[in-house]
């Protein structure tokens, strides 16, 4: 077996390499594919919080997927057409700051995901996944119904927002602050799983009842889980919404939320790195298989269900044995 360290060492290299070798060969639509999955895994990091470290398997995450995306799309909608967001209790006006953006779009997601989570996290199993999905389709239809800002059209962004010192037109700049990103998130979610409140965590998620006879309280450790989880999903939302310059209600469907769980499965619940190598293979299988076929998730399904059936731990479990991050 290789050392799992290596496995993601050669992961996060080869994730780098691919877009400035696109560069050098003055390929820029490659940089964008890199670029996207590298979002892609920023919310699955996101959601391996909940479903990896916490056993929370939320089939409603595109909620803060979409919170983030429409919190980029609002702020910069306003900003472009020179109209407040709302002027009442006090004014609020349109932003093309990223920072900001980014701010709004972390503390709306971590305030949904706190709602939903003190409702979500009263059930158990199946009934947790069916009220994550139930809230997920009250935002979709929400959005399609909110014919300010598009209804089922979207809204489009006609220039990609601001940050300091960069040029975010540009593919390479754009697509190295997302990789800055995606790394200090999988720092924070090592830091995270080896942490006091990530071994209790570990813990609650599989015999809460000893956790709660030292004094813990295993639900409100999952609800801090929920919302570290969507806070993460939400800053990729308006990432996914800045690099399309598009927000739409699919942001918050069923199959989004689904898309976000298969990256984690193929490359490895709770797994530091599962979430990126899951990542990178579906954008490499959607965009090869996808010139091939319009039904290339045939292929997608096949390999899906070999690694459901013979290599659990996923394409990294495969090449670097049982152990996991949290173990």
């Amino acid at each position: 077996m290789i050392p799992e360290r290596l496995v993601n060492l050669v992961v996060l290299v080869g994730l780098l390499a691919v877009p400035l070798w696109a560069l050098a060969m003055d390929e820029p639509f490659t940089i964008t594919l890199a670029t996207r999955a590298v979002i892609f895994a920023l919310a699955a990091v996101g959601l391996n919080i909940a479903l990896g470290f916490g056993g929370l398997v939320s089939l409603g995450h595109a909620v803060f997927f979409g919170l983030g995306g429409y919190a980029m799309g609002i702020l910069a909608h306003h900003a472009q057409t020179y109209t407040p967001v709302a002027e009442w209790p006090f004014l609020i006006e349109g932003t093309k700051s990223m920072p900001v953006i980014w701010l709004v779009a972390m503390c709306v997601s971590a305030l949904a995901a706190l709602v939903i989570g003190l409702l979500s996290l009263r059930t158990t199993g199946v009934y947790f996944i069916m009220i994550t999905l139930a809230f997920g389709q009250m935002f979709y239809y929400f959005a399609i119904s909110w014919a300010e800002y598009g209804g089922e059209d979207g809204l489009s962004i006609y220039v990609r927002n601001d940050f300091p010192g960069l040029n975010t037109l540009v593919p390479i700049q754009f697509f190295g602050l997302c990789f800055a990103l995606l790394c200090a998130a999988l720092l924070f979610s090592a830091f995270l799983a080896r942490s006091p409140f990530g071994l209790a965590l570990n813990a609650a998620r599989q015999v809460p009842q000893r956790v709660e006879t030292v004094g813990l309280n295993p639900m409100r450790l999952k609800l801090v889980a929920f919302v570290i989880s969507g806070v993460i999903t939400g800053l990729a939302g308006a990432l996914f919404a800045d690099l399309n310059r598009f927000v739409s209600p699919t942001m918050f469907s069923w199959q989004m939320s689904g898309e976000i769980i298969i990256f984690i499965i193929l490359g490895g619940v709770a797994r530091l790195f599962g979430p990126v190598v899951g990542a990178v293979l579906f954008v490499t299988l959607e965009h090869f298989l996808g010139g091939l076929s319009e039904y290339w998730h045939i292929y997608l399904g096949a390999l899906l269900l070999v690694i459901v059936l013979f290599a659990r731990g996923g394409v990294i479990g495969l090449l670097a044995g049982r152990a996991r991050l949290h173990d």
